[in-house]
């Protein structure tokens, strides 16, 4: 009995020596996060001491300028009283003098007509008249010579006390390396000789997106290194662009004030983009392939969810460039805005066979600069969102031009469908918000841009509408999905950012079953994700056998599959969906 109490003593020890072991363990690194958080109090308060100095600067510099020009103005001042006072104060010395002549010698014949004698009358006559007449004959400026009139305008003096109240900034955010986010191809991927785009997201410890960061930015190869430009897109995301010139792996190092941002640095492997001929259109972005056959139709059939892949990189008919916004007829017809070819065609959902292309680059009513989403309205026709020329631009359904909506209303619109009631919802991407129009243009609710407002976007790109009439908006930047009631109130949102399932890395396309299920693309992350209508993830659809690069637009076919626009291959694709 006692050999097995002091047995289970010693397991017991073992077992509490391990735990503090394992407890110690985290010393050192505990120690390490101390003194790092030790090192930012420190720069903080070394940074609040140079700021309160160049602060004290400022404003002695400010209080010195303003006290030699108060000294200015008073010198002048005094000038010109003085000038002015010398003026009239010589005026009144003469005016004085005359009246003295005039008072003495009218006294002194005064004083002889009441009591002189006739002899001393005769006399003061002979010696006073000539003086009289001169005075009575004299002419002399009896109005003052000079006046008053000195006015200080305080010239500009409210817009200088407004400059004052103005003068320097304290620029600050709570930004933190670890929780800021990059997404991109140019994290991976770069072709030769082309710019490749990164997108920098800077936010705070609870994930919130904060404006003013501080990012710096460098490539380096085994030979050398260099600092891409960095763009301030002033909505807490910053454009890096970059372009290299040789084949190799590089390193992109993305810092916030020296340190790492989550993922940094990145391996980006470039490539030199093959070339292809008419016989041969394959992508130019490399890619891993399914196993696949041929069909009749030139589109390729892969043996997993994948049904019809179609288009090429081209400027050809049934080629794309840059493929964005898709839609879905009733009759069977995928319509797909061609963004880089300005143009919109149109296909059948089942053999992929191309059957209309319509628009061409230009300004003017008609002609597109960058088609982005499609939808199509009651009536038949297409609404086409273009995203440089800042309008919907809407077409019968043979491409014929009819009319434009929103013009001098929008700033960039992005995706563009349809609610139950034939409204057209148009998501401003550039705005940061999503308008409700009628046909005519009118506009009904404008929602998503109040600084307060929960439902605030961070770059929402497309929108769905579901059988609630609730309208479904990808947030890219705030790597989520909102959702509103019909008149832009919102209601809920679901997804952060991450790899996990129900997690995104920059969230485009989205559609609705029906079943009211949400379909997203989830453009970061290179898949497509299905949540129900509370936003609980449901499942991914299997994109695998051919993966996708950059899905953007999302759609259901009048038979119930999931139709894609794959930017970054150059085409689209039809998925099976099970429900």
């Amino acid at each position: 009995m006692t050999s097995q109490l002091t047995e289970a003593t010693e397991d017991e020890k073992y077992h509490l020596r391990q735990l503090m072991e394992k407890a110690c363990d985290q010393i050192p690194t505990l120690k390490e996060a101390i003194e790092e958080v030790s090192n930012v109090i420190f720069s903080l308060a070394n940074n609040d001491e140079r700021n309160r100095i160049m602060i004290l600067e400022c404003f002695h510099n400010l209080e010195q300028a303003i006290a030699k020009r108060k000294s200015q103005l008073i010198e002048e001042l005094d000038k010109i009283t003085a000038k002015k006072r010398q003026v009239l104060e010589e005026q009144k010395a003469l005016l004085d003098m005359c009246l003295s002549n005039i008072t003495v010698n009218s006294e002194f014949t005064q004083n002889a007509l009441c009591y002189g004698s006739e002899t001393e009358i005769i006399l003061v006559t002979k010696q006073i008249a000539e003086k009289l007449e001169d005075l009575a004959t004299m002419r002399i400026q009896k109005m003052p010579e000079e006046n008053s009139f000195i006015l200080f305008e305080a010239e500009d003096a409210e817009s200088a006390k407004s400059a004052i109240l103005k003068v320097g900034n304290l620029i600050s955010n709570s930004a933190v390396a670890h929780e800021c986010t990059a997404v991109g191809e140019g994290l991976k991927l770069c072709r030769i000789n082309k710019q490749t785009l990164v997108v920098v997201t800077a936010k705070d410890r609870h994930s919130q997106i904060v404006r003013d960061a501080v990012f710096d930015v460098e490539l380096i190869s085994s030979e050398f290194s260099w600092k891409p430009k960095i763009a301030d897109q002033k909505n807490g995301t910053y454009h890096i662009l970059y372009m290299v010139e040789k084949e190799g792996t590089y390193q992109l190092s993305i810092k916030l004030l020296g340190k790492p941002i989550n993922g940094s640095p990145f391996t980006v492997k470039t490539y030199i983009e093959e070339e292809c001929s008419s016989s041969d259109r394959r992508s130019k972005i490399p890619r891993t392939t399914g196993l696949s056959k041929s069909s009749s139709s030139g589109s390729r059939v892969i043996e997993d969810d994948l049904i019809l892949k179609i288009g090429h990189r081209g400027r050809g008919r049934g080629d794309f460039s840059n493929p964005q916004g898709v839609c879905c007829t009733t009759d069977g017809h995928i319509i797909i805005a061609d963004s880089n070819n300005q143009c919109v065609q149109v296909f059948d959902s089942t053999t992929g066979e191309f059957h209309l292309r319509f628009g061409s680059r230009g300004r003017a009513p008609g002609e597109m600069q960058r088609p982005t989403g499609v939808t199509t309205l009651p009536n038949g026709n297409y609404a086409v969102a273009d995203y440089e020329n800042k309008w919907i631009s809407i077409h019968d359904p043979k491409g014929k031009y009819v009319s434009r909506i929103g013009i001098g209303k929008l700033l960039g619109p992005k995706g563009v469908t349809v609610n139950k009631n034939g409204h057209i919802i148009v998501v401003d991407n550039k705005g940061n918000n999503v308008l409700v129009f009628r046909e005519n243009g009118k506009v009904l609710h404008k929602f998503g841009s109040r600084p307060s407002d929960p439902g605030r976007f961070t770059g929402p790109h497309y929108a769905a509408v579901n059988s609630k009439n609730q309208i479904v908006v990808s947030d890219f930047h705030g790597h989520c999905i909102k959702i509103f009631d019909a008149e832009g109130s919102f209601l809920t949102s679901f997804g952060s950012n991450g790899e996990g399932n129900g997690q995104f890395n920059a969230p485009t396309g989205v559609t609705i079953d029906d079943q009211d299920n949400i379909i997203v693309a989830d453009w970061g992350n290179c898949r497509i994700q299905v949540f129900d209508i509370n936003g609980s993830f449901l499942s991914f659809i299997n994109t695998f056998g051919d993966p996708l690069y950059g899905p953007q637009g999302l759609a259901m076919t009048s038979d119930g599959h999931v139709v894609v626009s794959d930017s970054g291959n150059h085409c689209f694709k039809i998925y099976k969906y099970l429900q």
